[in-house]
C-alpha cells in the first residue's frame, strides 16, 4: 500500500483501537468522500485517504490530546514543552486543510443539487404545458362529438313527421289487407294473414 492510503487494520493498530471501532466511524457519507477500494493480490481492500485519515486521527486521538498536553506541563514552572506546541500547530493546520477540503466537497454537492432542482423545475413546467394541451384537445373533441351527435339525432319536428308517416303507412297497409280478404257479399271483412292461407270458407 502507498503511504497516503491506510487500511482499516493499519488505522486500528495506529490508534490502538479495534477494527470494529474504526469500521463504526466509516459511515456512508465518510465512505463516499474518504474511502477507496483497491485491489491487491486479487482481493478488494478498503483504504482511507489522507484527509479521511486526519479526520479519524482527530476523532480517536482528539479526546486524548488534553491529557497529553497536561502531562507535558512542567510541574515546577507550569510551562508547556515546545514539542507539544509545535505538534498542535501542525495538527491545527492539517485540520484547517481538512475543513477546506470538506467545504469544497460540500460546495460541489450544493452545485449538483441546484442543477437537479433547475432540471426538475423545467420538467415540471413541461408537464404542466402538456397537461394544458391535453385539456384543450379534450375540449375540442367534446365540441366535435356534440356537433356529430346533433347531425345524427333528429329534431322534435322530424320525429313528429316520421311518426305521422308511420301511422299513415300502417293504415294504408291495413286497408290493403282488408281489400284482399273481402268477400263477395261484403258482410265480413277478414284480413289475410299467413296462418289463414290454407283455410277456406
Amino acid at each position: 500500500m502507498s503511504e497516503n492510503l491506510k487500511t482499516i487494520r493499519e488505522l486500528a493498530d495506529e490508534f490502538n483501537v479495534s477494527k470494529q471501532a474504526v469500521r463504526k466511524r466509516l459511515t456512508d457519507e465518510f465512505r463516499e468522500n474518504y474511502v477507496e477500494t483497491v485491489y491487491s493480490n486479487g482481493v478488494k481492500t478498503l483504504v482511507v485517504t489522507v484527509t479521511g485519515y486526519m479526520l479519524l486521527k482527530q476523532h480517536f486521538l482528539g479526546g486524548n490530546n488534553t491529557g497529553k498536553i497536561a502531562s507535558n506541563v512542567d510541574g515546577n514552572g507550569g510551562k508547556v514543552n515546545d514539542t507539544s506546541d509545535s505538534k498542535q500547530t501542525t495538527d491545527g493546520e492539517s485540520i484547517f486543510t481538512i475543513l477546506e477540503q470538506q467545504l469544497t466537497v460540500k460546495d460541489k454537492q450544493l452545485e449538483n443539487k441546484d442543477l437537479q432542482i433547475t432540471q426538475m423545475q423545467s420538467l415540471l413546467d413541461q408537464q404542466q404545458r402538456l397537461a394544458l394541451q391535453d385539456k384543450k384537445l379534450l375540449e375540442e373533441y367534446k365540441v366535435e362529438i356534440k356537433y356529430l351527435k346533433s347531425l345524427n339525432t333528429p329534431t322534435k319536428d322530424n320525429e313528429e313527421n316520421d311518426s305521422i308517416q308511420k301511422q299513415t303507412s300502417s293504415t294504408k297497409k291495413q286497408q290493403a289487407k282488408c281489400r284482399v280478404g273481402e268477400t263477395d257479399n261484403k258482410e265480413r271483412i277478414i284480413p289475410k294473414s299467413w296462418w289463414r292461407f290454407w283455410k277456406t270458407k
